[in-house]
Parts: structure tokens; C-alpha cells; sequence
């Protein structure tokens, strides 16, 4: 498109019979409410052959932040919410970042200003500033009160107040009509806005004038947003009319809320983080699931009854705009802790083990390069308690122990209070029998190794359940905390298993001896 000669449609041939876009702004970690905006846009997108487009909105330049744009692209590709055309990809709308696209605005600022539906402004900020606690004191509605509107430069630099840069203001018609479609929530009607700033002092563009620019510019066919920005689409629609464009579809989607209705923000919440969920173990499909299910209701099965797990696919596949509730739903942590662990258990075991290695290693329990033999190790660990968290991060205790050298296990204090005062009896007996069981490997390259656990829990259970007469629980009590220094640990024969008898007597020998 010309710079010169702003068009009633967008430029060239886009891709897509819908076009949907997600435009965070870079000034901090992503918040989960851009995964959430994501997944809708992207479902509809997808499930209508259409483009998803990532636009980053960096207009704001105090609160800009360098790495947040990084984030964004990162935290949303660990979630498998993927775009067509974005600020790193490319695409045929390019330039995708609003502060490369800042001689894109001015032809239509200037088409505005021409057409009077648009003024200069010269008011000083403390000028502003007098002007809204004067209207508070006197309890009228804050807003521009026109000063400027009408006058010339000069006219306007013999009054108090005057700033040399000017601003560019809408001049919003007092009979103005504020009502518009949603395809969430029907009809909607919003206060009458003011005269909105659409070019700030600096040249770059507002939100309001921006958004719509890139949108009609971008052929983005439907609009979904948070309900926040509900209040201001009557201005978008001005200026779409006032353009002569086509406005796109609306939806506004409900905000997220805690448990007391408050909105969700990164200063009181940290899962309002979007990088908090990786860092906490949790998968990106759980997540996925759980955004979709805030705002739509579940599948049904053929009994009636909730199908709550579900993949993007499947959720895209039944999508419709009319199903999603208008109402702010609750983020509910315990919801997705089931989530996740239900998704863990889903994994194949070399999935499982693969994501269980980058939080193991940021514990330290693994180095940068682990060898084949930690690995194949962590193999058998991730088998044991693929069935036992809830989070990635949970394995870190579970599978520690595996990798600590057999005399320097450390033993948790509740672990330690446990052991009574027949833990070294239980100890030396259970040495003994273990200690009599053959250890040779057979098998391919020594694939099969003897020391089982089915054989070192019949031979534990001779020695202290039928020969020393203890109950299980006080039997088995010191050899778990022998072999993981825990109370709560992988099962305890199988762990044998894997360290292998003699780092399994190692072990047992070591606690013995600081009784």
C-alpha cells in the first residue's frame, strides 16, 4: 500500500479466508492471558483454514523491555501455539512490529485531520493534570474539555498551558453511537468515549489508532480480545467508518480471575507469569487444556458425562464462538495440577524421561552433558514415578538419590526420626540377606541382571517380615531411607534394582554405621 493513499482494503492477495491475530506488547514476562487470547484465535483460525498472525504492539516505549519480545516467542512455541506470520518469521503484512511500521500511521492521521475528524493538541501535561482534578473536584466526567479544538497554533500558544509538540486528538461527535456486535455476547453498547490522543508528542501512534490501522492493514478478519477493551471499540468503529474500512468481527473474551473475582495481574500472582509454568514442571499440553476449558464448556460423552482432557486438535475441531462463557472464570491451580498429572501419565516413557531431563539439570541433579549410563539410568527412575507426580519438578528429590554417591546419601531429618531403635538389627539383617543373592548379568551385553526385585523383596521378606517378625512398614522403614535418605520414595525393591546390590549394601552399610 502507498504511504501516500490509505485504501479501503487491505493490500495484495492475503492468505486465508479468516485472518486472527494475537499483539502482546513487550513490556515484561508474557502474561498467561496471552496463551489464553492464543489458543482461541488460533483454535478458530485453524479449524476455518485460516492465518494466525503475531504482532508485537511496542509502542509504549517506557515500559518496553528488550528480552520480552523473546519471551513471547518463545513461551508461546513451548506451547504449541504456532503462527503463520510474526515479527521473526515474516510474512506478506511485514514489517509485524508497530515501532518498524510508524510511517504506515501517518497517511491516516493526516487523512483524519484533513477530513475534521481529528485536531491538534497542544495541552502540556500539567495542563492535563489541572484540567482532570478540577473536573473530580467539581464530580463531573473526567475528559478532554476541547480547549484546542478549533484554533490555530498561534491562537492556542497565547493561552496558558501550551506545549510545542503537539498532540493528535479524535473529535468523537457528542451524538456519537456506541453500540456494536460480539460474537460472545450479542449487542453491546459502551460509554461514550472522549476525544481520544490517536498520535502521541513522540510520532508514535496510540493503541487505539494503531490497532486499527495494523488490523485492516494485516486483512485480520476477526478481532478477539479481552473483555477490558470493550469500552474503547466504539473508537475503533469510528475510525473504521471515518476511514471508510471494513471493521473486523469482535469477540471479547472474559478475563481471567482468582478465586476472590479479582483480575489476574503479574504483580500479585506469579501464574499470571506465562515463563512460571515451565519453570514450575508444568506440561505445555496441560496447560493448553486447561486454558481451554476457563472460558468453554467440555466436550460431552456418549453417556453425558464431562470430557475435560482433551488436545488443541480436538478442542479446535468443536470450536464455536456461541459456546464460549461471557462470564470471568476462575484460574484454579488444583484443576490443573490434576490436569498435568493426568497428562504425565500419558507420555510415552521416552517422552517422559526427555522432559524430566532440563529441570534435573537446572537442580543440578544431572550435568550439561550427561553420559549414556546417567541417562540410561534416568530411564529406569522415570519409569518408577512417571505414575507419582503431578509436576516435572517433583522428580528432582525422587531421582536425586539415584545419582549421589553411595556414602554420602543425605538423610532427611523426618527420614532419620523415623528409624526406632531396631533400625540397625533390621539394617544388618537385611545386609545379610541381600548380600547372599547371586549378581550376574546374562543376556545380551549384559542386559538381564540377576539382582531382581522380585527376588530382593522375597529375600527381604524371609529375613525381616518372617525371620525378625517386624510388619512391613517397620521392616522396609530403614532400608528407604537407606537407599534415598527419604521417608516418600520410588519402590524401594525396584530402586535396589537400579542402583544394583552393591550399591544397594554400600548404602544400607553407610546408614548402619551412623546409628
Amino acid at each position: 500500500m502507498s504511504e501516500q493513499t490509505p485504501s479501503a482494503t487491505p493490500a495484495g492477495d492475503l492468505p486465508g479466508p479468516v485472518r486472527l491475530r494475537v499483539a502482546p506488547s513487550p513490556t515484561g514476562d508474557p502474561h498467561v492471558g496471552t496463551a489464553y487470547m492464543s489458543l482461541f484465535n488460533l483454535a478458530f483460525a485453524r479449524q476455518q483454514g485460516g492465518r494466525f498472525v503475531l504482532r508485537i504492539e511496542d509502542t509504549d516505549r517506557a515500559r518496553f523491555r528488550e528480552d520480552s519480545e523473546q519471551q513471547v516467542f518463545d513461551t508461546l512455541r513451548w506451547l504449541g501455539l504456532t503462527w503463520d506470520e510474526g515479527p521473526d518469521i515474516g510474512g506478506p503484512c511485514a514489517p509485524y512490529r508497530q515501532s518498524e511500521r510508524l510511517t504506515t500511521y501517518r497517511p491516516y492521521v493526516e487523512r483524519l485531520l484533513e477530513a475534521g475528524h481529528a485536531y491538534r493538541c497542544w495541552c502540556s501535561t500539567e495542563r492535563l493534570a489541572e484540567m482532570r482534578e478540577e473536573q473530580q473536584r467539581l464530580k463531573q466526567p473526567t475528559g478532554y474539555d476541547r480547549l484546542c479544538l478549533g484554533k490555530t497554533e498561534e491562537e492556542r500558544r497565547a493561552l496558558p498551558g501550551f506545549s510545542e509538540t503537539p498532540v493528535v486528538r479524535m473529535l468523537v461527535p457528542d451524538d456519537v453511537d456506541t453500540e456494536f456486535d460480539d460474537l460472545i455476547r450479542g449487542r453491546l453498547s459502551a460509554p461514550r468515549p472522549d476525544d481520544q490522543v490517536i498520535l502521541k508528542a513522540d510520532g508514535f501512534p496510540t493503541y487505539h489508532l494503531a490497532v486499527v490501522v495494523d488490523d485492516h492493514e494485516m486483512g485480520i478478519t476477526h478481532v478477539v480480545r479481552g473483555e477490558e477493551w470493550i469500552s474503547s471499540t466504539p473508537k475503533h468503529v469510528l475510525l473504521y467508518r471515518w476511514l471508510g474500512l471494513t471493521p473486523p468481527k469482535f469477540a471479547h473474551m472474559p478475563l481471567l480471575r482468582n478465586a476472590n473475582k479479582s483480575k489476574i495481574s503479574k504483580r500479585k500472582n506469579p501464574e499470571a507469569r506465562l515463563t512460571w509454568f515451565e519453570e514450575e514442571g508444568y506440561l505445555p499440553e496441560a496447560l493448553v487444556n486447561f486454558l481451554g476449558l476457563l472460558a468453554y464448556p467440555p466436550a460431552q460423552d456418549a453417556e453425558g458425562n464431562d470430557v475435560e482432557v482433551f488436545t488443541f486438535e480436538e478442542f479446535a475441531q468443536r470450536f464455536d464462538w456461541a459456546e464460549v462463557n461471557p462470564v470471568g472464570p476462575i484460574f484454579d491451580l488444583k484443576k490443573l495440577d490434576w490436569l498435568n498429572g493426568v497428562h504425565i501419565r500419558a507420555l510415552d516413557p521416552q517422552d517422559f524421561t526427555a522432559r524430566l531431563l532440563p529441570h534435573l539439570q537446572r537442580a543440578g541433579v544431572l550435568g550439561e552433558n550427561p553420559s549414556l549410563g546417567e541417562l540410561a539410568r534416568l530411564e529406569q527412575v522415570a519409569a518408577l514415578i512417571q505414575t507419582r507426580i503431578a509436576h516435572l519438578t517433583e522428580a528432582t528429590d525422587l531421582v536425586a538419590p539415584f545419582y549421589a554417591p553411595d556414602d554420602a546419601v543425605e538423610v532427611a531429618d523426618d527420614a532419620r526420626a523415623q528409624l526406632g531403635d531396631g533400625a540397625a538389627a533390621t539394617l544388618d539383617a537385611a545386609t545379610a540377606a541381600l548380600a547372599d543373592l547371586p549378581d550376574h548379568h546374562d543376556g545380551v551385553l549384559g542386559s538381564e541382571p540377576s539382582f531382581r526385585a522380585e527376588a530382593i523383596e522375597a529375600a527381604l521378606r524371609a529375613a525381616l517380615v518372617d525371620g525378625l517378625g517386624l510388619k512391613p512398614k517397620f521392616a522396609f522403614g530403614p532400608l528407604r531411607t537407606a537407599v534415598s535418605g527419604r521417608r516418600v520414595s520410588p519402590p524401594l525393591f525396584e530402586s535396589m534394582e537400579i542402583l544394583g546390590r552393591t550399591a544397594t549394601l554400600a548404602r544400607l552399610t553407610t546408614l548402619r554405621a551412623s546409628l
